[in-house]
Order: C-alpha cells, then sequence, then structure tokens
C-alpha cells in the first residue's frame, strides 16, 4: 500500500513594518498605478531589525507547532526552505532550526532552488518518507528577505520591485489521512541560470570596496531583453504545463482545482493562469499586501485561505511556483 503524506499544520511570520505601492513609486519614479495596479503591490512587508531569514522560519515553525499536536521532540528531520541569503554567508540554518526549536531527536539539512524551493522541498520530503522507515514526521521551515537586494533605481529589475519579507513552515506527518500531498511536478530550464544574478560577493568577484561603491552587491538582470523574450515564451506555458502534469500524476484535472495557491506576480499574469484554467478570483488570493515573499508564497496563500474559510473537506488544492534560474514547480493536495 502505498504511504499517505499529509499536512498537518502550516505556521506563517509577517514583519510588522510595510512599503507602501506609493513608497515604490516614488523610489523607482514610476507612476503610482503601475505600482499598484499593474504590478498589483498595494504594500509589501519589509525586515525589522530582528526579522533575520532563519529566524523568521523558527518563529513561523513556532506557530505550526502550535497548531496541531505534534511536538518538537516528534520531529525526525528538517528540511530547511528558506533563502542562501540569511544571518551568516557559510552557514547550515536548518541544523540552528532544530536546536531553537528543541527537535532533538531529528537530522536537518538546507536545500535551495530560489522561489521554487517549497515545491522542491515537499516532493523531496515525501519521498524521503515513503523511503525511509525511520522518518515519519518532517518540518519543511525557512525565511526570505532578498527585497534587500532590490535596488529601487535599476529599470533591469523593475519586475523585483515586489520582493518582499517573512517566514514559513509545514509539518508533514506519514499515515496522516487529512490535507494528503499528492504528486509534484518540476521544471529546470538552465537557459536562464545566469539571467538574475548578485554580481559581487562570490568566487568571480569577491567582496571588495569597488564592489560596495558599484552596487554589484545588489540584484542586476545581465540580459533583460534577452530573459524577456525567452520568459515570454516558457513561463507562462510552464507554469501550465508543471499544475497539469502534478494534477495528472494525482489522478485529477484542472477542472478537479477548487484552489490555486500561486506566488504574488504582475495582475496580468496572475489573471492569465486563471483564465487558462477556469479558474474565478474566488479560487485563489491575490497578494496585493504582501508583495513576493519567495517560496513562503505558497504556505501563505494556502494559510490565507483556512483563515478565510476557502477551503473544505475534498478540495482539489494546486501550489504553484516559479523561480529564478528558471524553475517551474506545483504540488497537490486533496483538502482535509
Amino acid at each position: 500500500m502505498e504511504s499517505i503524506v499529509g499536512v498537518v499544520a502550516t505556521g506563517i511570520y509577517i514583519p510588522m513594518e510595510r512599503m507602501t505601492g506609493e513608497e515604490i513609486a516614488n523610489k523607482s519614479q514610476l507612476p503610482v498605478d503601475v505600482v499598484t495596479e499593474k504590478m498589483g503591490i498595494q504594500e509589501k512587508p519589509i525586515p525589522g531589525p530582528e526579522d533575520h531569514t532563519a529566524e523568521m522560519g523558527i518563529k513561523a515553525a513556532r506557530q505550526a507547532f502550535e497548531k496541531c499536536d505534534v511536538k518538537p521532540e516528534e520531529i525526525d528531520l528538517i528540511i530547511y526552505i528558506g533563502e542562501e541569503y540569511k544571518e551568516y554567508p557559510l552557514w547550515t540554518a536548518s541544523i540552528k532550526m532544530q536546536e531553537e526549536l528543541g527537535c532533538d531527536r531529528a537530522w536537518a539539512f538546507d536545500v535551495a532552488l530560489r522561489c521554487g524551493t517549497t515545491i522542491m522541498a515537499l516532493k523531496v520530503a515525501k519521498a524521503l518518507m515513503v523511503a525511509e522507515t525511520n522518518i515519519k514526521t518532517v518540518l519543511l521551515a525557512g525565511g526570505y528577505r532578498n527585497g534587500d537586494f532590490v535596488d529601487f533605481e535599476n529599470p533591469r529589475t523593475r519586475f523585483m520591485y515586489n520582493l518582499s519579507a517573512g517566514g514559513g513552515a509545514i509539518i508533514l506527518k506519514e499515515n496522516y489521512e487529512r490535507n494528503q500531498l499528492h504528486e509534484t511536478s518540476i521544471i529546470t530550464d538552465g537557459s536562464f541560470s545566469e539571467d538574475v544574478v548578485v554580481v559581487g560577493g562570490g568566487t568571480k568577484l569577491p567582496m571588495s570596496k569597488e564592489v560596495l561603491e558599484s552596487n554589484y552587491y545588489q540584484l542586476d538582470v545581465l540580459d533583460p531583453d534577452g530573459m524577456k523574450s525567452r520568459l515570454e515564451e516558457k513561463s507562462m506555458k510552464n507554469f501550465l504545463n508543471v499544475i497539469r502534469e502534478a494534477l495528472s500524476r494525482s489522478s485529477f484535472t484542472e477542472e478537479d482545482i477548487d484552489y490555486l495557491a500561486i506566488l504574488h506576480m504582475k495582475r496580468s499574469a496572475h489573471q492569465y493562469i486563471l483564465d487558462e484554467l477556469g479558474l474565478n478570483d474566488e479560487q485563489t488570493i491575490y497578494l496585493e499586501h504582501y508583495g513576493h515573499i519567495g517560496q513562503v508564497d505558497q504556505i501563505l496563500s494556502l494559510q490565507l485561505a483556512q483563515e478565510q474559510n476557502k477551503l473544505k473537506d475534498g478540495d482539489v488544492v494546486v501550489l504553484v511556483s516559479a523561480g529564478i534560474g528558471y524553475a517551474w514547480g506545483a504540488s497537490v493536495i486533496r483538502w482535509g
């Protein structure tokens, strides 16, 4: 009999501080309506002095534990799903989480696929739980604050003005019959691998006074025209491909979708995906008050849907993401 893996609880941490769409417009010299309507950013959370990357994941994990009967000492494995940009440049954040949360008998590791990390980690976690008899309860947790790398005076990075901050967590359990995690589909395309990078600070251009003075420590797009043309050709198609493949492998079709937990993107792209899948605005949440919290978006959308009573027993939920690199991913959950 195939193992059942279910979502026991989710947790979210959102910083208190906010940047409004009007502030982004002022910083970038864009019209306010372009930011608030076209880009779909009414406001977004930004990190306060204590809102460090892994720490935000720890706070989200604590909320997840508070919402269920699973105790930290029951966790067998921790997978850090936050960003590589965190408290220290060379550091295994999952092991810090293990210590801070009291998951004494767990082991831990970090994974990264940019904003596709949560989807990828769901696939990895389920595979490990099926394959390893001693992994029955898994915590996925991490934070995101890549908005620190955004230069509002660089028009090449305009599509990243929505990058914000927060933390997310998911607790998974084997033989948990509610909220069953079905199949996941992932596409990666290496033709985009060096389009969006932080040029300075790595082995090619080590950190220096020149790197700092030249803003090479911030996100940049090295081939904006080429990236735009390639994305226009592939991005929306790959969003739909991973959704449809994950559904098919889970023995569902797009007509079965009841809720779509989708990352924040410009309003027209969001609407295009809904239209192609035959969904309406009530079957998703547009994260215009949160911006793009990277790989946390899917967890946030899922939790908001629970709080707003958008989910009922038997609903087919699809989590979908895209990450710089480029990666597209979708996971299917049968809710309730």
